[in-house]
């Protein structure tokens, strides 16, 4: 057992260590118990101690931080301004590693290493974002060891009968190896929610169906996909064009379910692998115990549809090294091999994460190696292997998988979709998140023409900062008086694919830590801690909790509730390449979409028709909706393909003296059959915004 203590506890821990096996323990005791190590767990931890108390961190595993520490060193963080207190304080403590001189050993501070040519490290930055797992490792113990936590590694819950409760309170809990744990408050820093789902705390998995909370990103969303999917036909048969054959590795058979359906299906996990670049410090990709190459009979067949790209994401990091993420039709994500292990015994868990491991090595084995990989994509592979430096006692493979969702808490308030929007802002904010509403695919399924497809990503931009509720990180009043849960918080799939980044998780490990010791200094559950004095307490500590001016509320405004037929844009088809935005305070379903004017050397005319089905022929009002601002364009041009010829009207984007959803009447026109607009940038004088067309009935 490795464990981590202030002098003084060594001889209570040498004490603890030479009872013989069986015999009853006497509880460890603090104020505080953290059951998970992972960022969230340790920013708790620290807070609980800079604020006077006693604190346990109980780790599963063999390390501290997560996913922070374990590859995840491109920080998914949104905007920075929303991240305060200890998070922003490791970020801070990251750029001072990297103002040393002797932390650049392979590569100078200011060489080039962003996306467009930029440096990794800013000088004039107060934080950095992104950093080697070691060093941030190295960080997070430092952190940690100038508290007088007590840290317990590999210590796992009994999960069948390890917690003990006093009505709605956790008394103490019990580790498999036979080691209590007493304390005044706990707090669930896990991935996976263990310790709350022990204690009989509600909790969900899987994904809602968008009607449960008035969503339109949750549940099944083949039709929202548009990027990690088959750009080409690729066969899902043992032998193409044969059914009876059966399927290829990674495809099911089953129906993948009706749009906005939900399901129980997860959001596939990876290893964020740290490769390097540098002849120097790489080790060549190994070939895993157990390799089979049928796993990748997709990957083959997709390249040799032509789909050449290189199938992962190298975010580089400081020294040459990178953070590894998933790219494409058939990448590090294993896609349907992780739906049971939310609630998966531990050997169950570990069975999971051994495939994940075998498929993930074994897919850059064959990418260097195979020879059914095309040549130009392995000489693209030559440069690449493993950092030599980094998880050396673990082959060079991260020791941590990234769990991106498992159980979610199911309180007395759930963070939607409508949260992210800012469509509901809550009054007790303990932090704010800024980062996509991001799910990764979930399946891969045959598809009507009889081709393999993906199922499952969504990256949608929340359109700012926005509020996370403190009644979203504590049970249900009833089911948990003394405990905080900051990582598998009460929200919905789609909301949690946004809150479920590092920097946010160590925001709300504070804020739940902060609400333990009120709670604890007034002998109270934590539903009753006063928010007025935790709100205080957390901006003293340098929490953001307030959304900035130009992140006002706004409103989400569903085509179905209105009259008639509402053609929206993700129903539309067009002509050249149309951006999506949510940055508007009023919009119809997802968002809008622009012509991203200005950003062509040579002016290109897009349209975009928006048709619709008459029953019969009749007259219809026309009426269009669109987010006005001053960078619109005065001239768009409107033409409506009406029975009688075409009519087009010119349109000022930069006004819009519409009804509240900004439906603009173009007069009543008639159709017969199907009723047609479509909408120009040429000669456009500013951005073009297409959002919705509205067909009213007009007797």
């Amino acid at each position: 057992m490795k464990t981590i203590f202030p002098p003084t506890a060594l001889l209570f821990v040498f004490t603890l260590l030479c009872r013989p096996a069986g015999a009853q323990q006497a509880p460890v005791e603090a104020d505080v118990v953290i059951y998970g190590g992972t960022s969230a767990g340790v920013a708790a931890a620290i807070q609980v101690s800079r604020m006077g108390k006693t604190v346990t961190v109980i780790e599963p595993n063999d390390h501290l931080g997560g996913l922070t520490t374990n590859g995840l060193g491109s920080t998914d963080s949104g905007r920075k301004d929303t991240i305060g207190g200890i998070s922003r304080e490791f970020y801070q403590r990251v750029h001072l590693h990297y103002r040393k001189p002797e932390a650049w050993t392979l590569q100078r501070p200011d060489d080039p290493g962003k996306k467009g040519g930029g440096p990794i490290f800013d000088p004039k930055a107060d934080a950095m974002w992104v950093f080697e797992p070691h060093v941030a490792a190295t960080l997070i113990e430092e952190m940690l060891g100038e508290t007088g936590a007590k840290v317990f590694f590999e210590e796992r819950l009994d999960r069948g009968a390890g917690v003990k409760k006093t009505g709605d309170r956790i008394d103490s809990i019990t580790m498999e190896s036979g080691k209590v744990f007493a304390g005044r408050m706990f707090i669930d820093a896990t991935y996976e929610g263990d310790l709350l789902a022990a204690a009989g705390v509600s909790f969900h998995t899987g994904r809602e169906a968008n009607t449960v909370y008035g969503e339109t990103l949750n549940g099944v969303q083949k039709k929202q996909m548009k990027t990690h999917l088959f750009v080409r036909p690729v066969d899902p048969y043992k032998v193409p064009g044969d059914p009876a054959s059966g399927l290829v590795a990674g495809v099911h058979a089953d129906p993948p379910g009706g749009e906005g359906e939900g399901d129980k299906r997860i959001q596939a996990f990876n290893f964020r692998m740290c490769m390097s670049h540098d002849e120097r410090n790489r080790v060549p990709f190994p070939k895993p115990a157990g390799y089979d190459e049928a796993e990748f009979e997709l990957l083959f067949r997709n390249f040799e549809a032509g789909d050449l790209r290189l199938p992962f994401s190298p975010g580089m990091m400081p020294n040459h090294k990178t953070d590894t993420n998933n790219l494409g039709a058939f990448s590090t994500d294993y896609i349907g091999a992780n739906d049971e292990y939310p609630e998966a015994s531990y050997s169950e868990r570990e069975r999971i994460v051994a495939a994940h491991r075998t498929y993930q090595e074994g897919l850059m084995w064959t990418l260097a190696n195979h020879p059914r990989v095309p040549a130009p994509v392995r000489e693209a592979m030559k440069p690449w292997g493993l950092a030599a430096d980094e998880f050396v006692e673990n082959g060079h493979w991260p020791r941590q998988i990234y769990v991106r969702e498992a159980r979610r808490m199911v309180s007395d308030y759930v963070v939607t979709e409508l949260d992210c929007r800012r469509v509901r802002v809550a009054e007790d904010s303990v932090g704010l998140g800024s980062y996509n509403m991001d799910s990764h695919n979930t399946q891969r399924y045959i598809t009507e023409e009889g081709t393999v497809q993906n199922e499952g990503d969504v990256q949608v931009s929340p359109g700012g900062p926005y509020v996370v509720a403190y009644r979203s990180i504590v049970p249900k009043v009833g089911e948990g008086a003394n405990l905080l849960v900051p990582v598998c918080v009460s929200s919905s799939h789609i909301a949690f694919g946004s809150i479920r980044m590092e920097p946010v998780f160590m925001i709300l490990g504070q804020s739940a830590a902060t609400a333990a010791v009120m709670a604890i200094e007034a002998n109270i559950p934590v539903q009753a801690v006063p928010y007025a004095d935790l709100r205080e307490r957390l901006l003293a500590d340098g929490q953001v909790l307030d959304l900035p001016p130009n992140a006002a509320p706004r409103e989400l405004l569903s085509s179905a509730s209105f009259p008639g037929i509402v053609v929206d844009d993700e129903a539309a088809s067009y002509e050249g390449d149309w951006t999506t935005s949510t940055s508007g305070p009023v919009f119809v379903d997802l968002g809008y979409r622009h012509d991203s004017y200005g950003t062509s050397v040579v002016p290109e005319v897009k349209r975009a028709v928006f048709e619709a089905k008459l029953p019969a022929a009749a007259d219809h009002e026309v009426r269009i909706s669109y987010p006005a601002n001053p960078n619109r364009a005065r001239n768009t041009r409107v033409t409506i393909h009406a029975a009688d010829g075409e009519k087009t009207i010119t349109l000022d984007q930069r006004k819009n003296e519409g009804d509240k959803a900004g439906f603009v009447s173009l007069g009543v026109h008639r159709f017969e059959g199907v009723a047609k607009v479509t909408i120009s940038n040429e000669a456009a004088d500013g951005y073009v915004v297409v959002d919705a067309v509205q067909f009213l009935a007009r007797p």
